[in-house]
């Protein structure tokens, strides 16, 4: 993503249960976190996003079935593509993006260890601004975040993943795939 846009996916996942596994770009990798009841366009949600093992960048374009046997066994859909640019905040409720690749790089990295990464998706089911935050854990996890959407244009009350049953990249349903 030559144009200074860092890369993210959400892929659906039916694995021991239904979740759609968020990730982001950043270092060279894609850290990922694990959304049960998928992303949202509503901003008066929050979404629990538990984190998960941070996955290679090819990974972004596997549509298909792990099989039986395998960690992770069953259909993946590509739920969501696109890019993303970090954001900062520079006013109480007011951010600016980071659009130039190595700040971005920068930035990301920083803020995911600080536990609050800001940023624009620019996808085709996901676009605005969102927060993934840190909170204390939970249920014998040590760490759990969460899917936050900012109140922008993009906000759609009500909305929710499932009424999204489709491929970003192929227009299949899961159980196509």
């Amino acid at each position: 993503m030559g144009n200074g846009h860092l890369a993210f996916v959400v892929q659906k996942h039916r694995a021991t249960s239904l979740h759609y596994d968020f990730r982001l770009e950043i270092g060279g990798v894609m850290p990922s976190w694990s959304i049960p009841k998928g992303p949202t366009l509503d901003s008066t949600v929050k979404r629990l996003a538990l984190p998960t093992t941070d996955h290679a960048m090819e990974y972004r374009h596997f549509e298909g079935v792990i099989p039986n046997g395998e960690y992770g066994a069953g259909p993946v859909m590509i739920w969501d593509e696109g890019t993303y640019n970090p954001e900062v905040e520079i006013g109480k409720g007011i951010r600016k993006e980071i659009k130039a690749r190595d700040e971005a790089e920068k930035i990301a990295a920083k803020s995911l260890k600080d536990g609050n990464l800001k940023f624009q998706l620019y996808g085709k089911k996901l676009s605005g601004s969102f927060a993934l935050v840190r909170t204390m854990g939970f249920a014998g996890r040590k760490e759990a975040w969460l899917l936050i959407k900012h109140a922008d244009k993009f906000c759609k009350e009500g909305y929710d993943a499932k009424d999204y049953d489709f491929s970003a990249v192929s227009g299949k349903p899961m159980d196509d795939i």
